[in-house]
């Protein structure tokens, strides 16, 4: 599956399965989300992934969980040499019209929302995501700088998935920061058999 610049994308795994998230073309950052659904809803939480797991991000062969504190994802591999985050929000219309965007821009949270649409889902509430390749770690006083990703052609991240899932990638949307390098690009999603 390409996520084209700018958009989300969703996809169902079954537990068991891979999910390797590819940044062809280096420094795009994905936003992905995951959602546990039917009789229940339990998502993805950055902030009970951080607690369980007492780091800034998850080690391979570590989980990141739901906000029950079940395990829905585990990384398997990390073929990327750049950090990833797990402080920042999606972007967001708000974001926009602080950087002097009036119009519509394009955003992360709206690209979930429209995927979830899709998938017949409402929520009124953005979970924060899971932000790959973002390169936004504190410094030692505690100040949240966001760089350029270094993420090179073809980095990626390999992840299996512990329940059914409902997973959400984006390829994230900010084009006026150094974020995502010089360009907003695809990433691309790939499903591997249990």
């Amino acid at each position: 599956m390409v996520v084209p610049p700018q958009s989300g994308r969703a996809l169902r795994v079954a537990k068991g399965e891979q999910i390797r998230i590819v940044d062809p073309k280096g420094q795009q950052v994905a936003d992905l989300w995951a959602f546990v659904t039917g009789d229940e809803l339990d998502w993805l939480s950055t902030s009970n992934t951080r607690d369980i797991t007492e780091r800034l991000f998850p080690a391979i062969g570590e989980h990141f969980y739901g906000t029950t504190g079940e395990p829905l994802l585990t990384l398997m591999a990390n073929d990327s040499p750049g950090p990833h985050d797990m402080l920042f929000p999606a972007c967001n219309a708000a974001l926009y019209r602080r950087a002097g965007f009036h119009d519509h821009h394009p955003s992360c949270q709206d690209n979930l929302h429209k995927a979830l649409a899709g998938e017949g889902i409402s929520l009124p509430f953005t979970p924060d995501p899971v932000d790959f390749f973002q390169n936004s770690l504190p410094t030692v006083d505690g100040v949240l700088l966001v760089d350029a990703s270094i993420n090179p052609p073809g980095g990626s991240v390999t992840l299996r998935a512990e329940r059914d899932l409902l997973i959400v990638v984006t390829a994230c949307s900010v084009d006026h920061h150094p974020t995502n390098g010089d360009a907003c690009t695809e990433i691309e999603v790939e499903v591997l058999p249990a």
